[in-house]
């Protein structure tokens, strides 16, 4: 398979993924748990974050769920099999930035390079955030980066924008940021804020993957350094076996030159064609894997009456009918419960009540709930 066809496919497995959970988070927003998961349980970063309760506690943290785990795993057995291939080929939020860019480029007639200077220590940062969110997460038992996640604010977008920015606004600045950023620079949060990508840097480094680059053959054409979406400057190594790199393949794709750059497992030459298809392999066929064995949950189980036994259960996305039904009430003892006007809609989500209630909140909701 040619390397232009390769690339073009790789473009369009991201476009699709993106696509897809772009579809699905509108489908939450606007439905609901019940009509589609949350971006968080779509995100191997969020079993990361739930990996110390589920060891400590053997329980997921909130919008967590066994698929969320399940697509940890497979992140991680590719990221030891061929580094950051998730990154590169399968990342929805990486593929966001890739097109901004790719976008960038076509509108300002050239490619941006951050300076050496800024761009160097700027690399560490995701190592900090990873750090923080990690130890936050597992602190708290929760996913406490959501509000300041630009991935999720993303997803909630499809809520309404002022929403957004009233309920996450650290969350809709680092969004800001990262469009902005990633429409002047390649895959900008991934280089500097990316959390998830600091911990498959960290774990690719046990990968027998590389790149090589020969130099005899290599005709210096610097079209490997020009198109790697991670700024590395290919045409210079002889083996490219940075952290920063996403396995993407893009230098192997571009190279006019036969030989020149190869892919290389455990000292073997590999061709791109074989390692996408193992790649995505490996991802979608242990989904469907999990799916068929029951494994592969990422939604919670529908309400029924009497489900909701605490109301640390009752989440902002679900219905006031929902509550009433979860906790085995009547709607009109939950609108007592909750002081709430007869005007209020019992399909309406506990997040959306205050659009009728001034001053409404689920944390106080919850709060009188508690109480018998």
């Amino acid at each position: 398979m040619k390397g232009k066809t390769l690339r073009y496919l790789r473009w369009g497995i991201l476009a699709a993924i993106l696509a897809y959970i772009t579809g699905t988070a509108f489908l939450h927003q606007q439905g609901g748990r019940e009509k589609a998961a949350s971006v968080h349980a779509l995100c191997p970063y969020g079993g990361l974050e739930s990996l110390y309760s589920l060891i400590f506690s053997g329980s997921f943290v909130q919008k967590i769920f066994t698929g969320t785990m399940v697509i940890l795993l497979l992140s991680v057995v590719i990221t030891l099999l061929f580094r950051r291939s998730f990154c590169g080929v399968l990342c929805p939020f990486g593929a966001l930035q890739e097109f901004l860019g790719k976008l960038g480029q076509k509108i300002l007639g050239r490619r941006l390079i951050m300076p050496a200077t800024i761009d160097r220590p700027l690399r560490y940062l995701k190592y900090a955030v990873l750090i923080l969110t990690l130890t936050a997460a597992w602190v708290t038992g929760g996913l406490w980066m959501d509000p300041y996640d630009p991935y999720s604010t993303y997803a909630h977008l499809f809520a309404g924008i002022s929403s957004s920015v009233e309920e996450r606004p650290v969350g809709f600045i680092l969004l800001l940021i990262t469009v902005v950023g990633s429409f002047l620079y390649d895959r900008f949060f991934c280089k500097y804020l990316c959390p998830a990508g600091a911990f498959y840097s960290l774990l690719g480094k046990l990968s027998p993957t590389l790149i090589e680059r020969n130099n005899t053959a290599c005709i210096h054409c610097k079209l490997c350094s020009k198109n790697c979406p991670m700024n590395i400057d290919v045409e210079k190594e002889t083996k490219i076996t940075s952290s920063e790199c996403i396995n993407c393949l893009e230098c192997v794709n571009v190279c006019p030159k036969k030989g020149a750059i190869s892919v290389k497992l455990a000292r073997k030459g590999i061709s791109t064609a074989t390692v996408a298809l193992l790649v995505l392999g490996i991802f979608f066929g242990g989904i469907a894997l999990a799916q068929a064995t029951g494994n592969f949950q990422t939604k919670p189980a529908p309400v029924t009456p009497g489900s909701i036994t605490g109301s640390e259960e009752i989440k902002g996305s679900m219905t006031l009918k929902d509550i009433a039904k979860g906790m085995n009430i009547s709607i009109d003892e939950l609108y007592a419960k909750l002081a709430l006007p007869k005007n209020v809609p019992a399909e309406t989500k506990l997040k959306d009540v205050s659009q009728y209630v001034e001053g409404f909140s689920p944390e106080e909701a919850r709060e009188k709930l508690q109480k018998k």
